[in-house]
């Protein structure tokens, strides 16, 4: 990975004579007041590297009459530098030949330079990126987007199964009721045929009154006519005969009574609007569990597409554990980005902007003041684990500070300052160092 070896400034914004060596591994804290040129340091180091589109738009000192000098050498041997009038840039490789912007750009990574346009992006721009140069992007679409459907789909099937048996639990039932609808012409009828029966028992009864009748009549009349008692006798005998017959046919006949018939005919209305009650409860509570059942597999299938999502990107080459991505969102050791510490995006920041570029070893950070110490430490340590190099500015004089930038100038640094003098001069010349300022 290419990294910053050293850089001279001087004269850009708010820099007057700067000299540094970034620590190659770890984390370099440009400390100082307000207003002293920290930042300046970093806007530098984006100009030279990033082009003219990084150039500040009062790049020259204020007061200077001497134009900005920028000199940075890189771990891979090549020098940028950035001087006179126009600031015109030079790229010069160890071999000495020219090279061009071009060059910077196929291993500084824009992010690196410029971390908030990173850090700025929505949620979904940042999700994109990471999925991007991971290579998932198209894959992980296809997932949500048929996880999405099935999760509409589930929605809309739960809230139906809860609205059935919602439905089903409001209505009546009642035991009392038949299974099934009463018909009133069956009614009718099955009363009719009992009538029927009825009336031929009563035609039964009728005929053994009439042979009683018959049979008294023809004992007045065997009396009364003499002469014909043989005659009268054996039509007595028959006669006789018959009445035993029909005695014995009628003595177990029993009417059916048709009250109960009478009282459903005329409760048939109510009958069947019970039984129309216990059928529709009885569907919408069958509806609720076919609904459930539906949304059950609509459970298994989007358990199934968010474990191919998990698996699809546990096996993706992340940049940093615990990483990943979630309904369109970056998720970093289970938190959305605007639930993670400072610290924790700075680090995925980082993470992600080296996986975007891998030769690019170096991040410019602006304002870590947002870091306690044991903080600012944890991330240097992590920073050294990855072998990354940050370039960081923080209102600081504390220890924790590499350098401190007083009035543009590295506090404690000799330099000589006729070199630097705020006058009109014919050619750029940077400034004489004194030996031992390292």
């Amino acid at each position: 990975m290419i990294k910053i070896n050293k850089l001279e400034i001087e004269n850009v914004k708010r820099v007057k004579a700067i000299k540094i060596e970034p620590t190659t591994n770890g984390l370099t804290i440009v400390g100082g007041r307000n207003n002293q040129g920290k930042t300046s340091v970093l806007d530098s180091i984006a100009w030279g590297l990033g082009g003219n589109k990084y150039k500040p738009s009062q790049a020259d000192r204020e007061g200077s009459m001497v134009p900005p000098y920028l000199n940075i050498t890189l771990s891979n041997g090549l020098v940028v530098e950035r001087k006179g009038k126009n600031s015109e840039l030079k790229v010069l490789d160890p071999n000495g030949e020219k090279a061009g912007q071009q060059l910077l750009n196929s291993f500084v990574e824009e992010f690196a330079i410029n971390l908030p346009k990173f850090m700025n992006a929505s949620n979904q721009e940042k999700a994109n990126i990471l999925l991007r140069i991971i290579g998932v992007g198209e894959q992980l679409a296809q997932f949500e987007k048929v996880e999405k459907e099935a999760y509409n789909k589930r929605l809309t099937i739960g809230q139906i199964a809860d609205q059935k048996q919602k439905y089903a639990k409001e209505m009546a039932y009642h035991n009392d009721a038949p299974k099934e609808l009463i018909s009133a012409s069956d009614l009718i009828q099955q009363q009719q045929a009992i009538l029927a029966k009825n009336g031929e028992n009563q035609r039964k009864r009728e005929q053994v009154q009439y042979i009683q009748n018959n049979f008294d009549q023809q004992i007045r009349e065997v009396e009364r006519i003499r002469k014909e008692l043989q005659i009268a006798e054996g039509n007595l005998q028959k006669t006789s005969q018959d009445l035993e017959t029909a005695k014995k046919s009628a003595i177990n006949l029993h009417d059916e009574s048709t009250e109960e018939l009478q009282a459903n005919i005329q409760q048939i209305d109510d009958i069947n609007r019970k039984v129309r009650a216990n059928l529709d409860k009885d569907k919408a509570e069958q509806d609720a569990s076919e609904y459930r059942v539906q949304y059950e597999k609509l459970t298994a299938e989007i358990t199934d597409i968010r474990k191919s999502k998990t698996d699809l990107l546990q096996n993706a080459n992340l940049p940093l554990e615990g990483l990943s991505v979630e309904d369109g969102e970056l998720i970093f050791n289970s938190q959305k980005w605007d639930n993670m510490s400072g610290a924790d995006q700075l680090r995925v920041s980082t993470a992600i902007v080296r996986k975007l570029k891998p030769d690019c070893g170096f991040i410019l950070l602006d304002k870590l003041e947002q870091m306690d110490l044991e903080t600012l430490n944890e991330f240097g340590t992590w920073l050294e684990g990855e072998g990354l190099q940050a370039i960081a500015t923080r209102v600081s004089t504390g220890e924790e500070c590499s350098i401190i930038i007083e009035d543009g100038y590295v506090a404690g640094q000799a330099i000589v300052e006729s070199q630097v003098e705020e006058k009109a001069a014919p050619a750029q010349q940077p400034t004489t160092w004194k030996a031992g300022e390292f």
